[in-house]
This record gives C-alpha cells, sequence and structure tokens, in this order.
C-alpha cells in the first residue's frame, strides 16, 4: 500500500509452468495446430516454448539421412575397391565397430569419416543414448543427448537429461555406448 496516496498498486508478474498436454487431432500437424491456436488466443500467456511432440519435417530428416548412407556405403565400396581380396574382412570389422563401438576402438574410428557421420545421425536426431563412462575409475551410467563431438580432441559434449547438465567426456573414459 502506497502511504502517500493510499492507493494499494500490484505488480504483475510472469510465472513459469511445466505441463504436458495431450490434443486431440487426426494429424500431429494438426494437433499442434490446434495447441498453438489455443496457446496464442490466451491473453495471459506472455510466451512458450514446445520442447517435444512435434513431428514436421521428418522427410526432410529422412532424406538428409538417406544422403549420409549413400556417402558411408560409397565410402566403403571405394575401400573394397582399393583392397582387395581383404574387403569382406575389413568391411565386416568396420560393420562391427560402427554397430557397437566400445573404448578400445572409438580412437581409431573418431579420425574416419564413418564414424563422424554415425556420431552425427546422432546429434542431428537428438537421439537419446546411455553412455557408460569411467571418470576417475568410477563406472557410471549416462542417459543423455549427445551435443557435439570434437575429433580433433577426442570430446564428446553431452547432455545428461536427468540432471539436465552438460558435460564434456574424452573417448577415453566411454566405456560402452546403447542406443536407447
Amino acid at each position: 500500500m502506497d502511504n502517500q496516496t493510499g492507493q494499494h498498486h500490484e505488480e504483475e508478474l510472469g510465472y513459469l509452468f511445466n505441463v504436458e498436454i495431450l490434443i486431440k487431432g487426426t494429424t500431429n500437424p494438426l494437433a499442434l495446430q490446434a495447441l498453438l491456436k489455443l496457446l496464442n488466443g490466451g491473453p495471459d500467456i506472455i510466451d512458450y516454448r514446445i520442447n517435444s511432440g512435434i513431428e514436421l519435417g521428418q522427410i526432410i530428416e529422412s532424406t538428409l539421412a538417406s544422403r549420409k548412407q549413400s556417402r558411408i556405403d560409397k565410402a566403403r565400396a571405394a575401400t573394397t575397391k582399393s583392397s582387395g581380396k581383404e574387403a569382406p574382412k575389413s568391411q565386416a570389422a568396420t560393420e562391427k565397430k560402427t554397430s557397437e563401438p566400445t573404448s578400445g576402438n572409438f580412437k581409431e574410428l573418431a579420425s574416419s569419416d564413418e564414424f563422424q557421420a554415425w556420431i552425427q545421425s546422432y546429434i542431428t536426431g537428438n537421439k537419446l543414448v546411455r553412455l557408460y563412462i569411467n571418470r576417475n575409475g568410477k563406472r557410471t551410467s549416462i542417459p543423455c543427448r549427445i551435443l557435439n563431438f570434437l575429433p580433433e580432441t577426442y570430446a564428446l559434449n553431452v547432455y545428461h537429461v536427468d540432471e539436465k547438465q552438460v558435460y564434456t567426456l574424452k573417448l577415453s573414459e566411454v566405456i560402452d555406448f546403447l542406443d536407447t
């Protein structure tokens, strides 16, 4: 209350709420449109951010993924032609390495274009993964999303989804990688 005039001044503040909303619709874009209409129509809604549920751009993502895969296949074909008879062995070894890399073979793969394309697919796809790491002698499991890979320093930047923190890990710390 203002002592000089006797009037009461209320200051309007903004409050942040974290909610999940289920919208009925025949397709994801139509449900999204209904949600946006609802959010934009509210006079008291100052700002909003939609963190998940948007399934737009899947055609673009699948086209980019198929282009990356075709580049990987062309690179494999080129190495098969250049290596002669030992190609089936090396190709099988390369496929095994990319499907389940472990700490022992991360550094060998880190400089290859195939590995970088593989890790980039997780970054661009914003895929949830579980990394098993050995940090300071302690084995830890981290549910995370890979944000960035720095091949020159063998470093991964990951977002820990439970702790909501970003960590920088060395590839030598990674024991195992699980696609969840």
